[in-house]
């Protein structure tokens, strides 16, 4: 029940834990100054409401309002023609590869089919599709001109 008024007090479940030990800290240390040992709940929950008050008031504040927002330093725009340079050499790259693995490259990449798709629609096995795949993407992060453009 102390561990439920904890987690009512704070937002995170491992701040109700650390405050909810703090306060029964607190209450051990002053078990000598406690008369009526039958309402230790009550005492309990006191300490609660005072430590979470407490770290309230010494918590730091890292945000400060202002009528202005700041401006965001702005990212160079990538330019369109370097853009283009690489889907030109990205697709003759894709043409130079042997035409099954070029098919299934297309496939999966440009038509975005899944790898079984591909595979029903060229009648091979999914593995097929996997392996051939892997070996078409191995040339083409080799390939030097595709490397050049990048």
């Amino acid at each position: 029940m102390l561990q439920r008024t904890a987690r009512s007090l704070t937002s995170n479940p491992s701040d109700a834990e650390d405050l909810l030990q703090t306060a029964l800290t607190k209450t051990y240390l002053a078990w000598e100054r406690i008369e009526d040992h039958r309402a230790l709940d009550g005492y309990v929950r006191r300490a609660l409401v005072n430590t979470r008050t407490s770290q309230w008031r010494k918590r730091r504040v890292e945000e400060y309002p202002c009528d202005e927002l700041p401006e965001r330093e702005a990212l160079p725009a990538p330019d369109p023609a370097e853009a283009q340079a690489l889907r030109d050499a990205m697709w003759r790259a894709v043409h130079r590869l042997p035409d099954r693995q070029r098919a299934m490259v297309v496939l999966r990449y440009y038509e975005d089919l899944t790898e079984a798709q591909t595979a029903e629609l060229l009648g091979v096995s999914v593995g097929t599709v996997k392996s051939a795949v892997s070996r078409a993407l191995g040339k083409l992060r080799e390939d030097p001109d595709l490397m050049r453009a990048a």
